[in-house]
C-alpha cells in the first residue's frame, strides 16, 4: 500500500505492479501473406463439403501446421510472444540476440516456410482454382527493437508499450512500392541500429503513419516473387 506521505503528497506510484517487469529487446512478426483469402476462397469453392465432412477440409490444417513450423524456426534467437491469427509474434531480450543472428533466424524460418509450404502443395489433391492457389502463400517479417513491459495477465505474459504497437501497425507498409510482389523482412532503422545489423544489400524506406514521427526502414528482399517461382 502507498505510505500515508505519498497519499498526502499526492505523487504517483513508480513502484511495478506485480506481475509487470519492463525489458528491452527485439519485436518480431512474421504474417502468412495471402492466408486470408485464400482461406476464404477454399470455403466458397468448398461449402457443401465443410458444412457436411465430420473434419474441415485440409486446407485448415495448413495454417496450423505454417505456424507452428515458423514457431519452431524462429528459436533459439527468438521466443514465441503470441499466436495471432496467420502470424506470429516473438521477441529477443538484449543480450540474447545479435544482428547476424538475427537476420539468420529470419532467413532459416523462411526456408523453412518454403519448404512446409511446398510439402503441403505436394500431397494436395483439389486441383480446383482455389485450392490451386496455395503456391501463392507467402512469409513477411517485420523486425524492431525498443523498450517494452511483460504484463501478467489471467496467466499469460502479454506484451505492451509503444514498441509493440509500432512493430504490429509495420505490418501496414510500402515495401511493395519499393520491392514487389517479393517476400520481405522490413527492419526498422532502430532495430538495425540496436542490433548491429548490416543494411547493404536492403533497400531503404520511410512509414509515416498518424500521431507517429516518421520511422526509417530496411527492407531485405528473401527470395524472387512467388509469381516468378513458378506458382
Amino acid at each position: 500500500m502507498p505510505s500515508v506521505k505519498a497519499i498526502a503528497d499526492n505523487r504517483p506510484m513508480t513502484a511495478p505492479l506485480p506481475g509487470t517487469a519492463r525489458r528491452r529487446g527485439a519485436l518480431l512478426l512474421a504474417d502468412i501473406s495471402g492466408y486470408t483469402s485464400f482461406l476464404q476462397g477454399v470455403a466458397d469453392a468448398h461449402r457443401d463439403v465443410i458444412v457436411e465432412a465430420d473434419e474441415p477440409p485440409p486446407a485448415y490444417a495448413v495454417l496450423s501446421h505454417l505456424l507452428d513450423t515458423i514457431a519452431t524456426a524462429i528459436a533459439p534467437t527468438f521466443r514465441l510472444a503470441k499466436f495471432e491469427g496467420d502470424a506470429i509474434f516473438a521477441v529477443a531480450d538484449d543480450g540474447l540476440a545479435t544482428g547476424e543472428a538475427v537476420l539468420e533466424s529470419v532467413q532459416r524460418c523462411y526456408a523453412a516456410f518454403r519448404d512446409r509450404l511446398a510439402a503441403a502443395g505436394s500431397l494436395w489433391t483439389c486441383t480446383c482454382d482455389a485450392c490451386a492457389r496455395i503456391g501463392q502463400l507467402d512469409l513477411k517479417f517485420v523486425l524492431h527493437h525498443g523498450t517494452y513491459v511483460a504484463q501478467s495477465i489471467a496467466g499469460h505474459e502479454e506484451f505492451l508499450g509503444p514498441a509493440v504497437n509500432l512493430v504490429h501497425r509495420l505490418l501496414k507498409n510500402h515495401a511493395r512500392d519499393l520491392v514487389g510482389a517479393a517476400p520481405y523482412a522490413l527492419v526498422t532503422e532502430a532495430a538495425v541500429d540496436a542490433l548491429t545489423i548490416p543494411t547493404a544489400d536492403m533497400v531503404a524506406g520511410e512509414e509515416a503513419y498518424e500521431d507517429t514521427p516518421p520511422v526509417s526502414v530496411h527492407i531485405l528482399v528473401l527470395a524472387a516473387p512467388a509469381t516468378a517461382r513458378g506458382h
